[in-house]
């Protein structure tokens, strides 16, 4: 068993009340880490404390809607009040809505924008704020393979993974030689809530049922399944830890190789 040297580690783990963002929370606490769950609604952090792993210490949870900076730099403030100096942030806060091309406005756009690309940025500006005086940290972005391969029910916020895709290997970059790490990972079709919102989106654009846009997706996939919001927390965990001290500025597409590109 690897000891990837958590324990004790203070993480924030945006959107962390479920869906993948929960998974990389429970993976972080189970590794002994301080988990700091953050949510725009305090019922879903409250259900999220509920389910917690028997044995790992209480999450601290803060409610924090982070399309807006002043949320995002007082949920960084709570954090380090809380629980200690922040060495990890897990991004993974935000969705950016499907939609039919014959749907899309202008509204759409800036809606991806705001839910997907500045909520992420808002929470790096903050913990930013914290990390680089002390000269450490480690930031994992959880984007999505729709910056990298176009579907046309993803535009909006395929524009903004790969606006993040962009911001993770410029701020590796800057931030390398401050002792900040930052990487992502882009996750294909995972088993989230979120899987159904786009069977509807794609269903009405081709006319065939959820299930039928379903079965032909997964037929895309060379590993024949949809992949588990576990299979990428423990890649998260894994990019957050000593153990990868020697990596920034990676984008790791985990899609069950669906996505042959290089």
């Amino acid at each position: 068993m690897i000891d990837l040297q958590l324990s004790g580690k203070v993480a924030v783990v945006t959107g962390g009340s479920k869906g993948i963002g929960w998974a990389c929370a429970e993976a972080l606490a189970r590794e002994g880490a301080k988990v700091v769950l953050v949510s725009r609604s305090l019922a879903n952090l409250e259900a999220a404390c509920a389910r917690w792993p028997r044995g790992a210490a209480a999450p601290q949870v803060i409610a924090a809607d982070l399309i807006r900076p002043k949320d995002a730099e007082r949920m960084a403030a709570a954090a380090e009040a809380g629980a200690g100096p922040i060495d990890i942030l897990v991004n993974s806060a935000g969705a950016a809505l499907r939609y039919a091309p014959a749907d899309l406005d202008a509204a759409a756009w800036h809606d991806a924008m705001d839910a997907k690309f500045f909520t992420y940025i808002h929470a790096i500006d903050a913990v930013l704020g914290r990390m680089v005086p002390r000269g450490r940290g480690a930031i994992v972005n959880i984007i999505g393979m729709g910056g990298k391969i176009a579907s046309p029910v993803h535009l909006p916020g395929g524009a903004a993974n790969a606006a993040l895709m962009l911001v993770t290997a410029g701020l590796a970059t800057a931030l390398g030689p401050k002792g900040i790490r930052v990487n992502a990972i882009n996750p294909g079709a995972t088993l989230t809530g979120r899987v159904q919102e786009g069977l509807r989106a794609e269903s009405k654009m081709t006319g065939l049922s959820e299930a039928e846009v379903l079965a032909r997706n997964r037929s895309r996939i060379p590993l024949g399944r949809l992949g588990t919001p576990e299979e990428v927390a423990q890649l998260a965990v894994f990019l957050a830890s000593d153990q990868a001290s020697y990596l920034t500025g990676a984008i790791v597409p985990m899609d069950g190789g669906a996505g042959s590109v290089i």
